[in-house]
């Protein structure tokens, strides 16, 4: 079965760095979009960035734009997320997300795999 599966959260302090990976297997990661999202306490899950399955192309949310890097590994079948200058407004849990097609999306909707998240804590 499909299984993604986020490492590499944790506590920082603002204004710290964390890289948080992705781990897929079950699918065939080459024809797969890959994306990250968060959600904060008593928020909606919300779109952080995407990537397209040659990593040629990705998208940003405004609020992340310029920190955050998002980047593949097809050899490793892998998403990363490189997240700079943390701010505690960054603070949820992380998951990554497969969507069938290879391309980019910012629709949570449209995704056809979730992995089960990893907390990340910014303190002020």
């Amino acid at each position: 079965q499909v299984q993604l599966v986020e490492s590499g959260g944790g506590l920082v302090q603002a204004g710290g760095s964390l890289r948080l990976s992705c781990a897929a297997s079950g699918l065939r990661f080459r024809s797969y979009g890959m994306g990250w999202f968060r959600q904060a306490p008593g928020k909606e899950r919300e779109f952080v960035a995407t990537i397209n399955w040659y990593g040629s192309i990705t998208y940003y949310a405004d609020s992340v734009k310029g920190r955050f890097t998002i980047s593949r590994d097809n050899a490793e079948n892998t998403v990363y997320l490189q997240m700079n200058n943390l701010r505690p407004e960054d603070t949820g849990v992380y998951s990554c997300a497969a969507v069938a097609g290879g391309g980019t999306q910012t629709a949570k909707y449209e995704y056809n795999y979730w992995g089960q998240g990893t907390q990340v804590t910014v303190s002020s």
